[in-house]
């Protein structure tokens, strides 16, 4: 029993570290953007934040979105202290797809994200046919074939509690 207890634990303890790991190697990725919201339409505002280690203590940043049509936006201190943000707004004109920004910091270094456009047409609507289950509409034969089911088994459930409660059991 022991064995096996120590096991486990070893076991957890060595999945809460590789877990610790990676989220330490994710928040050492410094050359991307956080762009939210990372899926717009048109007209959307979009922010954008980059690492204040990436521009340094003091730095700024030139953002570009140049390729949606937008001007150059700055990139300043923001409400957290070790990021630098900075935002633009998705343009009436802009087409469907994805899209590169990039933020160029005083120091020289750089980074770059993906935004992705979509138009109101675009958005998912609809019943998905996945060929799994589920219907439109209320199926009460279904229902009630499901409702008989379940009766049936606390039924017999409670009927075998009960019986082997009494001592009635099979040998």
């Amino acid at each position: 029993m022991r064995t096996t207890a120590r096991l486990l634990t070893g076991t957890a303890l060595a999945l809460a570290t590789i877990g610790i790991g990676a989220h330490g190697v994710y928040a050492a990725d410094i050359d991307s953007l956080e762009i939210f919201p990372a899926t717009a339409t048109p007209g959307t505002v979009i922010i954008v934040n980059i690492n204040i280690t990436i521009c340094g203590t003091g730095g700024h940043g030139v953002g570009d979105a140049r390729a949606l049509g937008v001007d150059e936006f700055q990139l300043s201190p923001g409400s957290h202290k070790e990021a630098l943000g900075g935002q633009f707004r998705v343009p009436d004109h802009a087409q469907a797809g994805t899209y590169a920004i990039g933020v160029k910091c005083s120091n020289g270094r750089h980074a770059t994200g993906d935004l992705v456009v979509r138009h109101h047409s675009q958005q998912p609507s609809g019943h998905v046919n996945t060929g799994v289950g589920g219907s439109v509409g209320p199926d009460t034969t279904k229902i009630a074939a499901g409702v008989a089911v379940l009766a049936t088994a606390a039924v017999g459930g409670t009927l075998l509690l009960r019986r082997r409660a009494s001592g009635a059991q099979d040998s």
